[in-house]
């Protein structure tokens, strides 16, 4: 695409032209650094005049209280700055750069999910030292689900153990990446002062004699590096001579290749998703954290580097939507927050033409259009109005109400609706009581707000005992929902134990039989069904099909039918938990020309599916989690004969600079409490990190237990 090409795209009254855009996210394993890589570079940039800190509750984009008291990110926060280049095809040009900080804790694997469905790059962070961590290769996966672009920075250099070529090697065998050392460092640990840029082959020494990092100088690279210099910048180029013609024909005929050859050679690499470029750094010593940001600018995509988004409309069929301000107009909703001051507040990627306030947009999920008050830019917790969102921008709407995560949002005559973000399930419940009468409405409506919020924590009834149970991704994740309610919607409630989400499925095929036959002096009901179930693969979901020929049952009653399939398989017949990873067809059944009606054949439906379940071998599956644990080696042996008593099963374990690392899959009904038992055994100087990991079957010698107090009554005819 020429320029003039470009230049049509964008609208005269835009600040930065589409090319001079950068969605980006910081991503990685809790306690990696990004918030603090986050504030270094807002510093730098000019965002803020003083860097703040996590550990000292300080940090810019860690804005809620419960983030400040816990040193971790819970939510994701949306930042903009703006930032100059020095070298390059885009030196001189500012950009801007809009960066979301995604939290590195598992419980709140929802904000990085949808993070990543909308932005058009990510730099993944590593810590030098434990290099790729359970929660780093989670993050991992999420970016390739998306097909996000992205460079690697490995912060921590200054650590005892840092070890940059490590984790270069376990990218590659862990992450499967084509991982490439843009940069080499000049020493490590407290030794660490200054990189390598492979570039352009001359060092860059960090002045600590300046505060904050602010200064550097560039000097030719030291004698001792010169070989190992030239032997890495080989590998980089040859790497990228798979993704760059000109590069490839220079590199087998010898030539010297120029260093904007190379940035737009890693530029196209690092596009394709097949190549990651890697920079040292260590963020809380300010070191690196502008050649960071130099390589977001010149390596990481703009909206028009990207491929078109697709969406459907309204005839199912597939529609491109190029970034362009002149194009018409349509957005994805990514995130929901109830603001005290403005109310309501919907995130939006806009991905073509422009959004004005006070214009109405439409809804395809509702069929409805709505009106937006007002357009935002945030800034972590405060906000900035402007007129007028362009194609590639991030910003906020109020005023819109019926809006749920991952809507789309578009002009009428577009309708068209993008592929939404998707969420895992909640693993852990809890039942939740008000103090009062007067805390029973107030509860509902902050459940209610935060539910909407947040597409992992799930709000339910239980019809048995009235109670309203919570759901969510784990420990902290409830206990933070229960710190919201308290200080945000001043709601005084009691909480019950936490929950396993257990959930059943069949081991076998068998067939059931569903009749629904009522009969009343006038006209009856009349619905039967023949279904066969079988078991699918884990994590292949539900699966209902009709095998119907010679139209034994109507087309009409076929809905309802699945419908009610649907339905019992809500509550399944061991201990009334959802039933998963199934296939039903509906193979054969009658109708009365009369008596059948929808109702009856649902009803079938549901007698079939319990009758067909009992049949198959249902069996109880419980949530697995793989578990990483870091200890001195003093406490190694307590720490594994800890997780033998908790049903652990040991998948690998190694050594690093004196510290063990545990993997280890464990059900997460052993985990409650975890926390406090692994300080009691290490003395405070072990850490773990857990994650969802599949189900699997609940041995028959806990079955028992868990049936008597966990069972739910089944849907009922």
């Amino acid at each position: 695409m020429g320029f003039s090409d470009i230049s049509a795209l964008n609208s005269p009254n835009r600040e930065y032209p589409l090319e001079r855009t950068r969605n980006i996210g910081i991503a990685a394993h809790i306690d990696a650094g990004k918030t603090t890589t986050t504030e270094r570079m807002l510093y730098y940039t000019g965002v803020v005049h003083k860097i703040g800190e996590v550990h000292e509750g300080t940090a810019v984009t860690d804005w809620m209280a419960q983030e400040r008291e816990r040193g971790i990110t819970i939510t994701s926060a949306a930042i903009s700055c703006a930032w100059t280049t020095k070298a390059g095809s885009f030196s001189g040009l500012e950009h801007r750069i809009n960066i979301i900080d995604t939290p590195g804790h598992v419980d709140f694997t929802a904000e990085v999910e949808r993070s990543l469905r909308v932005l058009d790059g990510a730099v993944a962070v590593f810590c030098a030292v434990g290099g790729v961590q359970p929660q780093s290769e989670t993050v991992w996966r999420q970016a390739d689900k998306y097909r996000v672009p992205r460079i690697a920075f490995i912060n921590k250099m200054d650590r005892t153990g840092a070890d940059f070529f490590a984790v270069i090697e376990e990218m590659r065998s862990k992450l499967g990446a084509n991982a490439h050392a843009l940069y080499l460092p000049i020493g490590a640990e407290e030794n660490f002062i200054g990189v390598v840029d492979l570039i352009s082959m001359m060092a860059i020494y960090f002045d600590e004699s300046a505060p904050l990092g602010v200064k550097y100088e560039v000097r030719d690279i030291p004698s001792e590096l010169t070989e190992q210099a030239r032997l890495q910048r080989e590998a980089l180029v040859e790497a990228l001579s798979d993704f760059d013609d000109l590069v490839a024909n220079k590199f087998l005929e010898g030539e010297e290749i120029a260093e904007d050859e190379l940035k737009v050679a890693v530029r196209k690499a690092t596009t394709t998703i097949k190549f990651i470029g890697v920079i040292p750094g260590s963020a809380f010593k300010n070191k690196g954290v502008q050649r960071l940001l130099d390589a977001i600018i010149n390596y990481l995509p703009s909206p028009l580097d990207l491929p078109p988004m697709v969406g459907l409309n309204s005839s199912e069929e597939s529609l491109e939507l190029s970034p362009d301000d002149k194009g018409k107009f349509s957005a994805l909703a990514f995130k929901l927050w109830s603001d005290s001051f403005v109310g309501k507040l919907v995130f939006c990627r806009v991905y073509s033409g422009k959004l004005q306030k006070g214009t109405q947009v439409f809804n395809p999920r509702t069929r409805k259009m709505e009106r937006v008050s007002r357009l935002l830019i945030m800034k972590a917790d405060a906000r900035e109005d402007i007129d007028v969102a362009y194609s590639g921008d991030i910003c906020a709407l109020v005023g819109v109400r019926n809006v749920q995560t991952g809507d789309t949002l578009c002009e009428k005559s577009l309708d068209v609706a993008l592929e939404p973000p998707t969420f895992p399930e909640s693993v852990i419940s809890m039942s939740i009581e008000p103090n009062t009468t007067a805390d029973q409405t107030k509860m509902s409506t902050a459940l209610g707000r935060l539910s909407e919020e947040d597409p992992t924590f799930q709000v339910s009834t239980n019809e048995e005992t009235g109670q309203t149970i919570i759901a969510g991704m784990g420990e902290l994740h409830l206990e933070i929902i229960r710190d919201r309610l308290f200080r945000e919607y001043k709601v005084q409630a009691r909480a019950g134990k936490p929950e396993i989400a257990y959930r059943e499925t069949v081991a076998n095929q068998a067939q059931g039989v569903g009749k629904f036959i009522r009969q009343s002096g006038g006209r009856g009901q009349y619905g039967h069904v023949e279904i066969e179930i079988e078991p699918l693969k884990p994590s292949e979901g539900i699966e209902v099909v009709s095998d119907i020929v010679g139209g034994v049952i109507p087309k009409e009653f076929i809905k309802p039918t699945m419908e009610g399939i649907h339905e019992a398989a809500r509550s399944g017949v061991v201990a009334g938990y959802p039933v998963i990873d199934f296939k039903v067809r509906i193979v054969d059944g009658s109708f009365h020309e009369v008596d059948s009606s929808e109702m009856a054949f649902k009803m079938a439906g549901i007698f079939a599916f319990r009758e067909a379940m009992k049949n198959a071998k249902p069996i109880l599956l419980e949530p697995i989690m793989a578990v990483e644990v870091t200890t001195p080696e003093e406490y190694q042996g307590d720490v594994m004969g800890d997780l033998n008593r908790r049903r652990g099963r040991i998948q690998n374990m190694e050594t690093k600079t004196n510290a063990c690392i545990i993997n280890v899959m464990v059900p997460l009904e052993a985990m409650f409490g975890y926390a406090t038992d692994v300080r009691s055994l290490s003395k405070g100087r072990a850490n773990y990190s857990m994650e969802p990991s599949q189900f699997e079957e609940v041995p028959t010698s806990l079955l028992e237990s868990i049936t008597q107090t966990s069972y739910r009554e089944p849907v009922r005819s």
